[in-house]
């Protein structure tokens, strides 16, 4: 199966949608209208197609859920949950996260074509007030958390060639993952079982030009993998350059018969990466290529230097009495060092600079255990227990024109947090499956001030949260290819220590700001047959104190608690294999986010900044199957819309829609020993001008991160 577990639609869905874009607002309805959709009946296939679709469906049938860590059929799991396998994605230079990310329903992807900024990612509104950075949502990749204790995360230090399967869990399921875990985003890889050696040469637009060397050896017991990657582009935009070099080592090792240790090692070195600054909507409609003036005058750019090492060893174990215990032990521990140049001077005594010096350092272990305690009975617990801890040391200096100038800020910022969870799995009739679980969480901030001179007073404090999350939810098979689902649960986000950092008025840490609890609940329906496939999803999100953009001014960002907010809206994803050459997959998010209705607050009613009301997401794929030695020319067309996006809580400015399409081409051919994988790619087909992300609640009225035009891309990768 080229796209796991996305459904496949009919014939007749896929003409429909590939022409329409639904605007009304959820309902039960709408549930129906999924279960119709799920009930059309596919052209009968051939033959030959349906031996094919046979065994892409045997591929599918169960994966890990990363909610329950249990293997399970994904028509059993209660949650929206989907996973692609990275091959069959899009082929390109795997330089932005968006790559991994594509028509995955739910998410809101936006690629701000602008290397000194992390691509910002919102799933079911999750992440919105993200200034830079991943809020709202967990990253991980194989167990290990790419997010820190405080819920900030960065997509720029992963290597994205690594990931053979993205997993994305939407809905109140992930709750149980702690703090801002509005949804999770698990990158998984695979042990290499032959050895290789394998060299990738791509270039494009903008003279984008990156080079990926990877070494595999592959043994009975154990496997060794060393990958470097290094990437060089003169940006899309004057201002633009950046310099990345990432490299990491692999090993894998049979511990007996039944656990294996893996130790990871990766560094990723970004000396350069130049900010070309987001654009007012008036610069944008002038000129959506230029740079902001202030670039220029404060040499607006990043350095980043990340380094992580971990070692995770798992097993599974078979006891004396037939039940099984699956285990898995983490340790992990790192150092991110930034230097950023921000656009504006920060002379101020109290304005804790302009140019950034931020060293990071984090390390966390995690013990999680998945016990079948009853023979003869499918029910399993899951024990995991977290601890994390987040030191961030911070200077902030005068930015006198692009040279660091008087100190303005030092200080050290603390952030441990202690988890501890409980997760059951429960088959109590052949066609319910009850999942429940509870965490509860301790999360302690504190800041070190030592930058106290007249003007400035001592700006230290702590502050402590003690949370609990849960969530439950049940699923019901209707037949052997078609089953419902609902959930609900509890969750909680706290500010990160970042966001902590300013007040709008006086200085200090912002200790005012409340966790925001978040209340989901989810109502689904799954469907599959030997041609398609299908997932959709109702689903409600109420929150209090949610955290939410205050102002942000060249850099410097401030939040607030918002008395309430409400998201509701429905998605859907599909895949159709017309025959075994042609398919066509796509995916729908309608999402209606809103302040909440509260006397006295300006903004109640208006529609929460940062998100899309539509995403509309479809591919159109043609891979003939393979000739011999060489594999005939795989083709796709791309399309994706996007509704016009709030930048302010006024509402008072929207990014326009856009449609923008794109397409792909690759083959590969086999010479000896030697697999030969060309492939070409063109972004933004009809050269639109769009904006690719927005800042919210930009205080200076830039707002819009505009994207480039026609886009291309070409490489080749050599295999040994």
């Amino acid at each position: 199966m080229q796209y796991l577990p996305n459904a496949i639609a009919s014939q007749k869905l896929a003409i429909q949608a590939s022409f329409s874009f639904p605007t009304f607002k959820p309902s039960l309805c709408a549930l129906a209208i999924v279960a119709a959709i799920a009930g059309v009946s596919p052209a009968a296939a051939n033959t030959e197609q349906a031996a094919n679709n046979e065994v892409q469906n045997e591929n599918i049938e169960r994966l890990v859920v990363t909610a329950t860590r249990t293997t399970r059929r994904w028509l059993d799991t209660p949650a929206a949950v989907e996973r692609v396998d990275v091959d069959t994605l899009t082929p390109g230079m795997r330089i932005d996260a968006a790559e991994l990310l594509e028509g995955i329903a739910g998410l809101q992807v936006d690629t701000r074509y602008n290397f000194a900024q992390d691509t910002r990612i919102t799933l079911r509104g999750f992440g919105a007030r993200a200034a830079f950075g991943v809020r709202g949502v967990r990253l991980r990749l194989d167990g290990i958390p790419l997010s820190m204790p405080d819920g900030q995360a960065q997509t720029s230090s992963i290597l994205l060639d690594e990931p053979s399967s993205v997993e994305v869990l939407r809905g109140p399921l992930a709750a149980i993952h702690g703090n801002s875990a509005g949804g999770v985003i698990d990158l998984q890889t695979s042990r290499p079982l032959q050895s290789t050696v394998a060299a990738s040469f791509s270039a494009g637009s903008a003279n984008r030009a990156r080079q990926h060397l990877r070494s595999v050896y592959a043994a009975d017991s154990q496997a060794f993998t060393f990958d470097y990657a290094r990437f060089r582009t003169d940006g899309d935009r004057p201002n633009g350059s950046v310099e990345r070099d990432q490299w990491a080592l692999r090993w894998y090792r049979d511990m007996g018969e039944f656990a294996e240790l893996i130790v990871r090692i990766d560094d990723n070195d970004a000396p350069l990466l130049e900010d070309p600054l987001a654009l007012s909507p008036e610069q944008w409609q002038e000129n959506p290529k230029q740079t902001a003036p202030q670039a220029a005058t404060f040499g607006t750019r990043k350095t980043i230097r990340h380094r992580q090492q971990s070692a995770t060893l798992r097993a599974q174990e078979q006891g004396t009495n037939e039940w099984l215990a699956d285990w898995q032990f983490s340790v992990w521990n790192g150092k991110r060092e930034i230097e950023q140049y921000l656009a504006f001077p920060g002379t101020a005594i109290s304005s804790s600079g302009a140019v950034i010096d931020l060293t990071r350092h984090f390390r966390g272990l995690n013990l999680t255990s998945t016990l079948q305690p009853l023979q003869q009975t499918p029910w399993q617990l899951t024990f995991a227990i977290d601890q994390e801890y987040q030191k961030d040391e911070r200077l902030g200096f005068v930015n006198n024109f692009g040279e660091r100038g008087d100190l303005r800020r030092d200080e050290t910022g603390r952030v441990e947090s202690r988890d501890v969870s409980v997760i059951s799995d429960w088959q109590f009739h052949p066609r319910w499956v009850w999942v429940a679980g509870a965490r509860h969480s301790n999360i302690d901030f504190s800041v070190a001030d030592r930058f106290i001179v007249p003007g400035n007073p001592d700006d230290s404090g702590e502050v402590r949260y003690q949370e609990n999350a849960w969530s439950t939810a049940l699923n019901f098979a209707v037949t052997d290819t078609l089953s419902l689902f609902a959930g609900t649960g509890q969750g909680f986000e706290t500010p990160t220590l970042t966001e902590m950092a300013y007040r709008n008025e006086g200085t200090g840490l912002n200790t005012s700001l409340a966790a925001a609890k978040v209340r989901q609940h989810e109502l689904g329906i799954k469907a599959q047959s030997t041609a398609w496939y299908v997932q959709g999803a109702l689903f409600i999100v109420d929150s209090e104190n949610d955290l939410v953009v205050d102002q942000s001014m060249d850099g410097r960002t401030t939040y607030r608690n918002a008395a309430s907010t409400k998201r509701e809206g429905f998605e859907i994803s599909s895949r159709y294999a017309f025959h075994r050459a042609l398919s066509w997959r796509a995916s729908y998010t309608w999402l209606n986010a809103t302040y909440g209705n509260v006397a006295g607050d300006t903004n109640s009613g208006n529609r929460l900044p940062g998100l899309a009301r539509s995403n509309f997401f479809q591919q159109w794929q043609w891979q003939p199957l393979t000739a011999g030695a060489w594999q005939p020319l795989s083709l796709r067309l791309n399309h994706h819309y996007r509704s016009g996006v709030p930048v302010d809580d006024a509402n008072s400015i929207y990014s326009p829609s856009a449609h923008i399409w794109g397409i792909a081409a690759q083959t590969e051919l086999l010479r000896g020993n030697t697999l030969i994988q060309p492939w070409l790619r063109i972004d933004n087909l009809t050269n639109k001008t769009y904006v690719g992300s927005v800042v919210v609640n930009q205080g200076n009225g830039r707002s819009f991160e505009p994207a480039p035009g026609r886009i291309w891309m070409a490489g080749v990768t050599l295999r040994w």
